[in-house]
Order: structure tokens, then sequence, then C-alpha cells
């Protein structure tokens, strides 16, 4: 750690993703990152009567601790919980494509909320924030063979609520409100937002990433780049 002569508080640390998610990884790359992967192995059961916020946010916080015991000192930890969430209820990844088939009818035409918790953990000095990122979705009215189509590409398998907004091909989603990158399971406006407040510096052009990517701002977005 060093201060510059503006008092500014400078940390060249090495990033590392608790995930092995090609997907957060990917997010990673597009901001220029380099990082290091350790997948964080951790009990993902909820609590009884645990509400998606508090589940989401329990479960970056304990990846991020994971993951933090077996990096190198001088670490920034970087972990995410993403959750998708319907009528209260959280819809994890489906078991076999028939419960992806089945997933998919349920929130076909309807409105749902991805929920994700960020958590930054500092090595040095075992620092944690966290952060909640919430975007309201809502899904196209697809047709039963597009659907089966897609069940049938192995897509949905590995995914909570049994899509990928960025499938360019199903394209699932009609409208969103809120961080695009949320969706996908990485929020890299938060992301830059914790990463400023442990000291590391992001350049400003960063901020202007995510931006290409949803339809609208997110409001986060919008008070990063007022700041510039």
């Amino acid at each position: 750690m060093r201060i510059n002569g503006s008092g500014y508080v400078r940390i060249c640390q090495m990033l590392v993703l608790a995930s092995d998610s090609p997907r957060r990884k990917k997010l990673l790359q597009l901001g220029g990152w380099e990082f290091k992967a350790i997948p964080a192995e951790i009990d993902e059961r909820s609590l009884p009567a645990e509400e998606p916020r508090s589940y989401v946010l329990r479960l970056a916080r304990q990846k991020a601790i994971t993951s933090a015991s077996q990096a190198l000192p001088g670490s920034l930890v970087v972990a995410a919980d993403t959750a998708v969430v319907f009528a209260g209820q959280i819809i994890g990844k489906p078991a076999d494509p028939a419960e992806a088939v089945e997933i998919l009818a349920r929130l076909r035409g309807r409105a749902h909320q991805v929920y994700t918790a960020l958590a930054m953990m500092r090595v040095d000095d075992d620092v944690l924030l966290s952060e909640m990122c919430v975007t309201d979705v809502l899904m196209r009215n697809y047709r039963d063979d597009e659907l089966i189509a897609y069940v049938n590409s192995g897509d949905p398998m590995d995914k909570a609520g049994a899509y990928a907004i960025q499938h360019s091909v199903f394209d699932p989603v009609e409208r969103l409100e809120g961080c695009y990158t949320n969706v996908v399971g990485l929020p890299l406006c938060s992301l830059y937002r914790l990463l400023s407040q442990l000291g590391a510096r992001v350049p400003e052009d960063k901020h202007l990433l995510c931006q290409a990517l949803p339809p609208d701002p997110c409001e986060i977005s919008q008070e990063l780049i007022a700041d510039l």
C-alpha cells in the first residue's frame, strides 16, 4: 500500500475471483483486470425461512472469506452470489431438462427479480465489504418450440432460473429495469464502487464499460459517471 501526493490510497493488488463461473470470468476480462480464480466450496443450502436478500448476502460473504483463506497476501477477493426470485421464492438451477422446461414455462411472460450480492475482502487486513444489486426482469412470451429448442441446447442447465439473458438465439428477456450485468452474474458498477472503497483505483473509462451492455444506464453507473 502506498499514498500518493494527493493523499489518495493506491493499492496494487491481484484480484481473486471466488468462482469458476465462465460468465463472471468473462465480465472481469471485459474490465481488463488480471485475476486468479479460487472457487469457494461452501454449503449453498438456504436456512429455514431465510429471505432471498439475506441468502445471497450470506453466501457471497462466505465465499469471499473461504477464498481469502487460500489467497496470497496483497489480494482483493471478489465473490458473488446470484438468485432468481419469482413470487418471493428462489428458483435455482434446474436438476434436469424437464425441470428446465417447467421453470421457463413458469417465468414466460412474467416478471421476476434477480438478486446478486457482491462481497469483496482485502486479504491483508480482513476488511469485508458487501453490496446488493436487484434487477427487475420481464420475460418475453416465447413459443413452446423456442423453449424446447433452448432446453435441448443444454444452455439452461447450469444457470439459475434456467436461462442466460445474453443468449442471442433464445433471447428470453423482453425488458429489464436495473443492471444488465447483474443478471449475467456480476454487477460491474457495484464492483467498481467496492474496489474504490477498498482503495483500488478504477480507470475512468471502466465506468463506461457496462454502459454499452444494458438498454438503459443503471442508477449506480449514473452516480459514478456524475462523479468523474
